[in-house]
């Protein structure tokens, strides 16, 4: 029963049947009809024209956005448990040719605009000193926690105050959105975004995120960038149609509404032992190594977090007996 990571949960079946449908011959690489339609798609979601590209994996998405939006001798301002800086062997530094991370602290892996200024503020304005050019926030953090609109929108006008670009790391978008209710645009462009990494493998897809460009311009420097780091996907409209799909119906919501619904259920079952607040699929709780010991010997698979803590994750196909039964187990402890 495995609660380690929902980059390990099942592809929907209607992705599936979107990359058969598409497994004809077209043109190649991002030429094809699917390919082309992403624009449009997306403008429609956010009600505002922007620019769209399918990238292979999440690093990738991220790295390209950062360097799209940071110069090599700029800084990239973040949290210090994001994803970026802990999780990606280097790739933001690779992708923009060395623009250098700047780690600002904050509760539930969050940002505020006190923690950036303290950051920011401490480095000197000089020709020494590498100078923030870029924020990066993650929605839904690397703890579950979420960033609402006017969150995003007190950062958003900081960097548009000091000149700083501004990328949202989306892996789990969709589970901060059905969490808030409100729409794609609220938590993004209307906040003061440029670039989204919109992720949709943790989500029920296979190989497939996408990068929304809400400066068009940016798109275009990015393709090529994509293509010279080797992401240029000979056969892209396997991906495009991927994406398609989760958009359909939104089915990308409804994932998302299932794996948060699970986690509230371990949420509800843990009480005390919660970390951090339970606002998408991530649930963070206090355990010795013998009460671990004791899941796992019951069947349950997690990632042990840090001395005394576990991290358990749900996805969009939990199976909701695994779900009450390990709920069940916490609540024994």
């Amino acid at each position: 029963m495995r609660f380690f990571s929902d980059n390990a949960a099942p592809v929907h079946p209607a992705v599936f049947a979107a990359m058969q449908a598409a497994d004809a011959v077209d043109t190649a690489y991002d030429g094809d009809g699917l390919s082309k339609r992403l624009d449009a798609r997306f403008s429609e979601l956010f009600g505002r024209e922007v620019a769209a590209l399918w990238i292979p994996t999440g690093t990738a998405a991220n790295s390209l956005a950062l360097a799209a939006l940071c110069p090599p001798f700029g800084g990239v301002l973040c949290h210090r448990d994001a994803h970026i800086q802990n999780d990606e062997c280097g790739a933001p530094e690779f992708f923009t040719h060395g623009a250098k991370l700047l780690l600002c602290d904050g509760p539930g892996a969050k940002v505020t605009p006190e923690t950036v200024r303290k950051t920011a503020d401490a480095i000197a304005d000089d020709v020494h000193r590498v100078q923030p050019r870029a924020l990066s926030i993650t929605n839904a953090s690397e703890y579950g926690c979420v960033y609402a609109p006017d969150e995003v929108a007190a950062l958003g006008a900081l960097a548009k105050a000091r000149g700083w670009r501004f990328h949202m790391d989306g892996a789990r978008f969709a589970n901060a959105i059905v969490h808030l209710g409100c729409t794609p645009a609220e938590l993004t462009c209307d906040a003061g975004v440029e670039v989204l990494s919109f992720g949709f493998v943790k989500n029920g897809g296979l190989s497939a995120e996408a990068l929304i460009f809400f400066d068009a311009d940016l798109a275009e420097d990015t393709k090529r960038r994509r293509k010279r780091a080797g992401h240029l996907l000979s056969k892209g409209r396997y991906l495009a149609a991927q994406i398609h799909a989760m958009l359909d119906n939104d089915l990308w919501l409804e994932t998302a509404r299932a794996a948060n619904d699970a986690a509230t259920m371990l949420a509800e079952a843990a009480g005390a032992r919660l970390l951090h607040p339970v606002q998408a699929n991530e649930i963070f709780l206090r355990a010795t190594a013998s009460e671990a010991a004791a899941l796992r010997a019951r069947g349950f698979d997690f990632y042990d977090w840090a001395v005394g803590e576990i991290r358990l994750v749900t996805h969009w196909a939990s199976d909701r007996q695994e779900v009450a039964a390990l709920a069940g187990a916490i609540a024994a402890l």
